[in-house]
């Protein structure tokens, strides 16, 4: 849908309950469900999981018919799959700004959708581009926290990708400052409020 206008995505304080820590679209919440160490139901990280299998038979398939040699490693990070490419020479899985991570990531969850009928929130990284970007974003968001606070006026980063906004929200979160998403894809931007 086009409108011009703007929608927000807000991430507060860590004691507000995010998306992340909220039950799956389709999945109720389970009170008192038996948890796993890292919190998810154990019926939860068991479709994690699946869906993390099914990823990674479609990605090796994948890099055979590209003739590409990688290892994948697969897990489940909080409420969601991941899975991770390591090894050869996969810079052109990665592409410029991780543009082709992005459209490889999106069609990989199109193929566990195919497969399980339920909307994936899958997490692919290749040759540890997002991992390294996780730590440049870390930054950037600690550096805009300390600016806002210094002025008390609110701050707009630059446009970044959903993964990129996430982990800025995070950050920001995490230093007990709020923020919030605003414009529309692709110049969608973070705007940290002072507190």
């Amino acid at each position: 849908m086009s409108d011009s206008s703007s929608s927000v995505e807000t991430s507060s304080s860590p004691a507000v309950t995010t998306d992340s820590e909220r039950a799956p679209e389709g999945q109720p919440e389970v009170p008192g469900a038996q948890q796993e160490a890292g919190g998810a139901p154990k019926e939860r990280v068991r479709q994690l999981e699946e869906e993390g299998d099914i990823a990674a038979d479609y990605l090796e398939e994948l890099l055979d018919i590209a003739d590409l040699d990688g290892d994948l490693d697969i897990d489940v990070e909080g409420d969601r799959a991941a899975i991770s490419v390591v090894g050869g020479e996969l810079s052109q899985l990665v592409g410029p700004n991780g543009e082709v991570l992005e459209a490889l990531q999106e069609i990989t969850r199109l193929a566990v959708y195919r497969e399980t009928g339920e909307r994936s929130r899958l997490m692919l990284d290749v040759a540890g581009f997002r991992a390294a970007r996780r730590a440049v974003l870390e930054k950037r968001g600690a550096e805009a926290v300390t600016q806002v606070r210094a002025s008390g006026q609110s701050l707009r980063l630059e446009p970044m990708t959903p993964f990129e906004r996430k982990v800025v929200h995070d950050a920001v979160a995490a230093a007990g400052l709020t923020s919030e998403s605003e414009g529309v894809e692709p110049g969608r931007c973070v705007v940290v409020q002072p507190a």
